[in-house]
């Protein structure tokens, strides 16, 4: 990024600004995203899809008289740009007055954005052939398995994005942040009996990827475990959830805590601060200044500085996750955790325990390991959850043999009650983790 560049986008943000209240906005916010990409998608050995791509976005938000009104536009010339701010304002004139709207005020907190470890040089020296090389070589490695049968491909992706956000409130800030990611997808067994999993590994520093052998040998173990499944009666047993089970439930939590979804009323969680909804050795926290973890940033989509924010502790429901407009519909705080006018996690995770996921399965007399799940069938109005699921049948503490055709119900509220152990193998692979966990019981649903 040239230093140039870095320049003109603040001062073309801020001069914005300055256009948008001249002509008559009480409010204004601008953001632009300047990024770089590059995907390639492989299989067989073959390259099925490739993008080297840069691009720049503006989006704007004004508010005249407590109504707002939204705009975007790819095309950075300040013709264009002072017509979308002015054809805003005019839009926001017809919107209804929203006594919660308004940008947050200032913070006086300072960002040590360096600190967060956000942004690897390494990334924009990697070369095309390189990148392509390591999707080519890792879907190699797994196709040389003699239990694998067919590939879904493999796949290397970078991302360079500066962010650059000012608002009327005085806010004037950017950051740069990088991405790298690998994944593969394979299949084995025969035509009607085939099964298929994945594996990546995404990191914002390029040396800290997990390399094509380890990504290969874990998405090849992870697909040959299913082959030659039996299916089960339906009955109620312990379920052990393995750390990408963890996080799809933590996912599912996060939804019902969401401050947007309490406003609306559609969680169960309403009317829940400070209630127990969870077992005395449950805590959850949503922290952004974790350095160099994949939900890190300095500050939010509105510019309010990220925290580490305790939502579950020791099983008590502590804060609802909110941007600004969630927390002055419900008389809190916001959290740090805008998406523009939705809430996102920023690294939300499950607390680890001091067990060994080994230990944890050798616990267990007789259930199921979830592996993975299908469909929908999540409702936050009541926490029910119903899915298709995938597992490993567990007798005497062993790995008897995989199932499948069944699905798993129970409800998320019961669950947070139920976690019986909590595994120490806690691994930050996206923005929602969590470790192995061992619910004391769900129904499985087979024959």
């Amino acid at each position: 990024m040239k230093e140039e560049d870095s320049t003109y986008l603040k001062e073309l943000a801020e001069s914005l600004v300055a256009f948008g209240r001249v002509n008559g906005a009480d409010e204004v916010e601008i953001s632009i995203l300047d990024g770089y990409e590059f995907s390639v998608d492989v299989r067989l050995g073959k390259i099925e899809n490739l993008v080297e791509a840069g691009s720049r976005s503006l989006g704007l938000r004004v508010i005249k008289d407590k109504k707002t009104a939204f705009g975007s536009s790819s095309d950075l010339s300040r013709e264009t740009l002072q017509y979308l701010v002015k054809n805003a304002i005019k839009r926001a004139q017809l919107a209804s007055t929203d006594e919660f709207s308004g940008l947050p005020p200032l913070s006086p907190k300072g960002f040590n954005i360096p600190s967060l470890r956000l942004f690897d040089a390494e990334i924009a020296k990697l070369d095309s052939e390189k990148k392509i090389a390591l999707a080519i070589n890792t879907e190699k490695i797994a196709l040389n398995d003699k239990r694998i049968t067919n590939s879904h491909g493999a796949s290397f992706e970078t991302k360079e994005i500066k962010t650059t956000l000012a608002n009327s409130n005085g806010f004037l800030q950017e950051y740069e942040q990088t991405f790298c990611g690998i994944s593969l997808g394979l299949q084995a067994g025969e035509t009607d009996s085939r099964v298929e999993d994945y594996w990546f590994s995404s990191k914002r520093f390029f040396n800290e990827l997990e390399p094509p052998e380890e990504i290969a040998n874990i998405a090849v173990e992870r697909t040959v475990r299913q082959l030659k499944p039996r299916k089960i009666k339906t009955q109620n047993v312990p379920v052990i959830f393995e750390p990408m089970m963890t996080s799809w439930l933590l996912g599912f939590l996060f939804a019902c805590i969401s401050g947007v979804s309490i406003y609306q009323k559609t969680s169960f969680l309403v009317d829940k601060l400070g209630k127990r909804i969870g077992g005395s050795n449950l805590d959850i926290l949503d922290d952004g200044l974790m350095p160099g973890m994949l939900g890190t940033r300095p500050y939010d989509a509105e510019g309010v500085p990220c925290q580490k924010t305790q939502v579950i502790n020791k099983g008590i429901l502590k804060n609802y996750l909110c941007n600004t407009y969630a927390a002055r519909k419900l008389t809190l705080k916001s959290t740090g955790n805008s998406a523009g006018t939705g809430v996102t996690p920023n690294n939300f995770y499950l607390v680890p325990g001091s067990i060994p996921p080994k230990e944890i399965i050798s616990s267990l007399d007789k259930g199921l390991i979830l592996i993975r799940t299908l469909g929908h069938g999540l409702n936050p109005v009541t926490g029910d959850i119903s899915r298709g699921a995938y597992g490993l049948w567990v007798e005497n503490g062993e790995i008897v043999y995989p199932v499948s055709e069944i699905t798993i119900s129970g409800n998320l509220g019961e669950i947070l009650n139920n976690i019986e152990m909590i595994g120490n193998d806690l691994d930050m692979r996206s923005s929602v983790s969590g470790p192995t966990i061992k619910i004391k019981e769900l129904t499985v649903a087979g024959q």
